[in-house]
């Protein structure tokens, strides 16, 4: 396996074949903000919030699929960089309709998180106030489209580690939805193992289970997750 040598941020660092620049700058200390990346999943780059950039290029380039090459210089933080994930981040608020304050992840939430990490706090973009549902009918759990960015983790967690394949995507654009068996209601699914794990990935309040409270706790504190972390390490999805 070749080893390749390069620089992000100014520090020389190696990478090896097929290696991603996120996995490199991760192993090295080095921070890049991400939304739809789990350790132990597949990358769908679907946020973009990862994108870097490379000397020599004028485009900029998801760190979390772009593979490492020998030579590369990276810059993960710039002012170029930190407004357009700024722009990421509030579009990702104004695309749906984000209550935190009733919300079952508040204070446990991922993009709240983001936000503060990049100091969002109001927003500069016309909300769209899309006209999105909620799908009870799962006698466990719920999905509020409302809250959903699609970053499709819980798309890929079902496929990947449960495979069960129940979520999928249908439609485009801003009427784009994460939905199970092609559309049908998740409690009439037949191929749903009620696993929780889709609930477990989520970064927002967007999946959750019936009777849990606003801003009850974090997902991330359940046991499934450092089993998905540790898959991700040693293994690797199939």
């Amino acid at each position: 396996m070749s080893v390749h040598t390069l620089r992000i941020d100014g520090a020389d660092v190696a990478g090896t074949d097929g290696q991603s620049i996120l996995a490199v700058a991760t192993e090295n200390g080095i921070t890049i903000p991400t939304m739809c990346h789990l350790d132990g999943l597949s990358e769908s780059g679907a946020c973009r919030l990862c994108v870097v950039e490379i000397a020599g290029s004028a485009k900029l380039a998801p760190a979390c699929t772009t593979a490492v090459a020998e030579g590369m210089d990276i810059t993960t933080t710039s002012e170029q960089l930190t407004e357009y994930r700024r722009t990421i981040t509030e579009m990702m608020f104004l695309e749906r309709n984000h209550v935190c304050a009733v919300c079952v992840a508040n204070n446990h939430c991922e993009l709240q998180d983001l936000a503060e990490d990049l100091q969002v706090d109001h927003f500069e973009l016309p909300a769209i106030i899309p006209s999105v549902g909620i799908d009870a009918s799962h006698p466990l759990f719920a999905i509020d489209h409302n809250r959903c960015i699609m970053c499709v983790r819980c798309v890929r967690v079902c496929a990947e580690i449960e495979g069960a394949h129940t979520w999928g995507v249908m439609r485009s654009g801003i009427d784009v939805r994460v939905v199970t068996d092609m559309g049908t209601p998740w409690g009439d699914s037949t191929t749903c193992t009620s696993c929780g794990k889709c609930v477990q990935v989520c970064p927002t309040g967007a999946l959750f289970e019936k009777g849990r409270s606003i801003a009850e706790g974090s997902k991330q504190s359940r046991p499934f997750l450092p089993y998905l972390r540790m898959f991700g390490e040693d293994e690797g999805p199939s």
